[in-house]
């Protein structure tokens, strides 16, 4: 039980050295552990302060990984909503990752493809559905599929 500050603290240090994490997830994660909202709020305004625990660093290493996984910027954009961060947030993270993302797009389809364009309409759509539920746009998709390069 986390019925104290220090108790508290530690578990949220034990969270954040495994990988970073955002401040509602970190939340969400130490209320479940049965810690109260007000040494919740204390424990993490501390490790904020203090540098440990950074939205910043969250958002930067979770567009890495999730792009590295072959997803798209709305994809990731939609799921860091769902984690609880702003959406101004989100937006400029994905604009700081420095990442091609019709380069992504254009790995992620040779992986699933191996470079095959679409013979027919099916295997359009069939190739469009995949990529778009990967989270690229469809003006992304489109170029790549008519086999333009940029």
């Amino acid at each position: 039980m986390l019925d104290n500050p220090l108790a508290v603290r530690r578990a949220a240090m034990d969270l954040l050295a495994r990988r970073e994490h955002g401040r509602v997830e970190l939340t969400r994660k130490l209320r479940k552990r049965g810690a109260p909202d007000e040494l919740i709020d204390g424990a993490l305004d501390r490790l904020a302060e203090e540098g440990l625990l950074s939205e910043a660093r969250y958002l930067e290493s979770f567009v890495a990984y999730r792009a590295r996984a072959g997803y798209g910027p709305q994809r990731i954009r939609e799921e860091l909503g769902q984690r609880g961060l702003a959406r101004g947030d989100i937006d400029q993270a994905l604009r700081d990752s420095g990442i091609d993302w019709f380069e992504q797009l254009r790995e992620t389809w040779q992986r699933k493809y191996a470079g095959r364009l679409p013979n027919d309409a099916r295997e359009r759509a069939q190739q469009g559905r995949f990529l778009a539920y990967r989270g690229y746009s469809l003006d992304m998709i489109g170029r790549l599929l008519r086999g333009c390069d940029e």
